[in-house]
């Protein structure tokens, strides 16, 4: 299905709790990896945020954006106060980590999510991965190509949703330049979500800014992308446009629809 702006807002939590009695705690820096070496030390934690007085929660896995050569992690304020619980990540960015070692990262803070989610209350199956840009490229590369987390003994097809604010589904930029390639020459190959398109993926939500307003090409690859996983047979595949909306400004409309699909896989 292949949807263009949406408008209409809605209001609800994940819980049957009234919105008064949920109490939240965060808990900070979190090291998802263990290694000796200093910068893994550094940029491989991540931050819980999560309702203390409920159990089997929804939870977000939530990977910021920039060019996989900047940013930090944070709890999107469109998830407070929700009644779910949300792992925001920080991953080793270029130059000084490879593009390798940010999808690993990504991968490794996932399966922490599956692994440890429980002990705050929350369903290992109702984990959703999402990210804006450079986040949004990290959550199709695991949540597609099933090795990564196979590494983690970790099966992709276990978390309930995939939802990519504007994230590539070609080549990411920052890969396609340290190879000396241009901005407006796209690339596929294994470092690309679009190359892992199946059918039996999870649900998969891809949401774009105005095309006109949005990053070189990316409401073009994303509607490829989607057209593909079409193509494939998979039955719940969505593409959003959001009209005037710019690729940094497109974020906080899409947190209603990752919200609105979210309460949909649940209900099912």
């Amino acid at each position: 299905m292949k949807r263009f702006i949406l408008l209409s807002i809605c209001v609800f939590t994940f819980l049957s709790l009234s919105a008064q009695d949920i109490v939240y705690n965060t808990i900070a820096n979190i090291p998802y990896r263990n290694s000796n070496d200093t910068y893994q030390q550094e940029r491989c934690v991540l931050d819980i945020y999560y309702p203390e007085n409920t159990t089997d929660f929804a939870t977000v896995v939530w990977f910021h954006g920039g060019g996989l050569s900047g940013g930090n992690k944070f709890i999107p304020k469109e998830l407070k106060n929700q009644g779910l619980a949300v792992v925001a990540v920080n991953y080793r960015l270029l130059p000084k980590a490879t593009l390798v070692d940010c999808i690993e990262d990504a991968a490794a803070a996932v399966a922490w999510t599956f692994n440890e989610i429980q002990k705050y209350g929350g369903s290992p199956d109702k984990i959703f991965l999402s990210g804006h840009s450079a986040g949004g490229y990290l959550i199709s590369m695991v949540g597609l190509d099933k090795k990564w987390l196979a590494k983690h003994a970790i099966d992709a097809d276990q978390a309930a949703g995939l939802i990519p604010f504007s994230g590539h589904a070609i080549s990411h930029f920052a890969y396609r330049q340290s190879l000396g390639m241009k901005d407006y020459q796209p690339s596929i190959d294994e470092f690309t979500p679009i190359y892992y398109v199946r059918a039996d993926a999870p649900p998969f939500i891809i949401v774009s800014g105005d095309r006109k307003m949005e990053l070189l090409g990316r409401y073009e690859e994303n509607a490829y992308f989607w057209r593909m996983m079409k193509v494939a047979g998979h039955k719940e595949v969505y593409l959003y446009e959001l009209g005037g909306y710019d690729h940094g400004a497109m974020a906080e409309p899409a947190f209603h629809i990752l919200k609105n699909h979210m309460k949909e896989i649940l209900e099912k």
